[in-house]
């Protein structure tokens, strides 16, 4: 993937919260319902958490929550929070002075494919995935 992996930890463990009963599970959960390694993914939940993209609340009955309906938090959100959306933006070729005027050549397709791969993680919420990664595990 083009993700780092605990990027990709995250959009697991967010798309698990987004189907969770009750929408909260506790960490050890989301890693034996997903086999992430715990300490990485309590890791990544405190960043979501500390990114705003999850509340978290010690103690019985606690857990992580999604800070706002999976339907208003997207792939690139989530991306962002772990990530960043910076290596997005260079120049694919490694170039320092690549820019419209002075484009490498790549330029033109990897401006095209950026704009269409954010316009795809910007649409894709965790509503739609925890809903297609359900009905894939049901088959």
């Amino acid at each position: 993937m083009i993700f780092s992996r605990p990027c990709e930890y995250a959009i697991r463990a967010m798309t698990h919260l987004a189907d969770a009963p009750e929408g909260v599970a506790r960490a050890q959960e989301i890693a034996a319902a997903e086999d992430i390694p715990l300490p990485i993914l309590s890791k990544v939940l405190q960043d979501l958490a500390r990114d705003g993209l999850l509340k978290s609340r010690r103690g019985p009955g606690g857990g992580f929550r999604l800070a706002r309906p999976p339907a208003h938090i997207s792939l690139r959100d989530v991306i962002a929070a772990i990530d960043g959306t910076e290596d997005f933006y260079r120049c694919a070729a490694g170039l320092a002075g690549c820019t419209e005027e002075a484009p490498c050549p790549l330029h033109d397709m990897w401006t095209r494919f950026r704009e269409n791969l954010m316009v795809s993680l910007e649409t894709s919420t965790l509503d739609r995935m925890a809903k297609v990664v359900k009905k894939k595990k049901q088959l």
